[in-house]
């Protein structure tokens, strides 16, 4: 049996969305594999983007590696991933009713974001017999894995679901739900219908959450800005810039949403009666599909490296769905729930020291149990050190029945 591991940290040097201990956490990680659970250095891939003589952790250079890792795996084999760097959600895009929720994605230093969606096909081609670690210290790091089955946690259960397609089914837009919200007051303001204080409040305390969340949203566009050079980027344009600067190194999740766009843009002729008659998610729809004629005017051959992606179903390009059920060797550790951010810690008067708060958790935890603690105890002592420690985020657990109570790393 071998054990094998990809470790990948991202302090994006020099840019607005630093970091600090990303890379920390890996350096530790990979000594506590090759100290506490015997894994041999020539089988441990680090990439980190602080070094330039290690492999950088672009998207291309870590789907690689883990695909190499995949590969090479044989029965009873141990495959382990850490990642330690920033994660986001791309909202739905494509301007269909059914398109709801969000892709909970990794941020590699190039923002060549790898999808949920990714990462659950890394899992499904994992040879039977072997299994597959992810420990995900980012935001946005509950369901990483589309579809595995949640543990501990409520980033996939109906409360979560519900709410987000609550989000789309107003356009994504928190500006947008709040100007109808305005709107429907004053229209029962004039028919002398009096609105209880306490209704206000609840409204007043509610936006304060939105704001919150829009801030970061607008932080995670920011992010794409940054690194792309590109100042028009907004919703309904996220994907179709990534396939713009990535082509064929990016997603087969934004490769498949080209595709969709081309096809609807074959089969619609633009999108311009959508736009008129449709509404908000149709107007979003359309930026995509203006985006792309656009595109296609200046270089007939641009969609190519989408084209030949394969897509069974829309179901397939829509953010936030899916239906098929990721079973056997896939365990999903992320650092925090869907819907939450995951803190970078910086110890006064040492910022040489700065750690990943969950990545520190779990170095402590394995000290404190002599490496001898399960999938299960582990997320709940983290869970209970983080809460002590006045961090809010809530780490969680994705993985079959069986594997609750095997070893963290056998």
């Amino acid at each position: 049996m071998a054990k094998k591991a990809v470790l990948i940290g991202c302090n994006y040097p020099g840019t607005k969305i630093e970091l600090r201990g990303c890379v920390n956490d890996v350096r530790r990680m990979n000594n506590c594999l090759i100290e506490r659970y015997g894994f041999s250095d020539d089988d441990i891939t680090v990439l980190i983007d602080t070094d330039p003589s290690c492999i950088q952790p672009t998207g291309k250079n870590i789907r690689s590696a883990i695909k190499k890792m995949v590969r090479s795996a044989e029965l009873g084999d141990a495959l382990f991933i850490h990642y330690s760097g920033h994660g986001t959600r791309l909202p739905a895009e494509t301007g269909e009713a059914d398109d709801t929720g969000y892709d909970e994605c990794i941020v590699p230093c190039d923002m060549n974001l790898i999808i949920d969606d990714d990462f659950r096909e890394f899992v499904k081609e994992v040879p039977e017999g072997c299994k597959i670690k992810i420990v995900a210290d980012s935001c946005h790091s509950g369901g990483l894995i589309r579809d595995a089955k949640e543990q501990i946690g409520d980033s996939t259960n109906t409360k979560i679901q519900e709410q987000g397609n609550y989000h789309q089914d107003l356009g994504s837009s928190f500006g947008f739900r709040r100007f109808l919200l305005q709107r429907m007051e004053q229209e029962i303001e004039s028919r002398g219908i009096h609105i209880p204080s306490a209704f206000r409040q609840r409204r007043r305390r509610h936006h304060e959450e939105e704001d919150k969340e829009e801030e970061e949203e607008e932080d995670e566009i920011e992010m794409l800005k940054q690194k792309t050079g590109k100042d028009d980027i907004d919703v309904g344009k996220l994907r179709l810039t990534l396939f713009d600067i990535i082509k064929e190194d990016a997603s087969p999740k934004v490769k498949k949403f080209i595709k969709f766009v081309f096809n609807k843009l074959q089969h619609h002729g633009g999108g311009e009666s959508e736009k008129q008659e449709g509404g908000f998610l149709e107007m979003v729809g359309s930026l995509a599909i203006k985006f792309l004629k656009q595109k296609l005017n200046e270089n007939e051959e641009y969609a190519e490296p989408a084209m030949e992606t394969n897509v069974a179903n829309n179901q397939e390009v829509y953010a936030g769905t899916g239906k098929d059920r990721v079973v056997g060797g896939g365990i999903l550790i992320s650092g925090c729930q869907s819907d939450q951010k995951s803190a970078d810690a910086n110890p006064p008067g040492n910022p040489g020291k700065a750690y990943g708060a969950f990545s520190n958790a779990i170095q402590l935890i394995i000290q404190e149990t002599d490496a001898q603690v399960t999938n299960q105890e582990l997320v709940l002592k983290a869970r209970k050190l983080l809460k002590s420690q006045g961090f809010t985020q809530e780490p969680g657990l994705h993985c079959s029945d069986h594997h609750l109570h095997r070893t963290f790393v056998c």
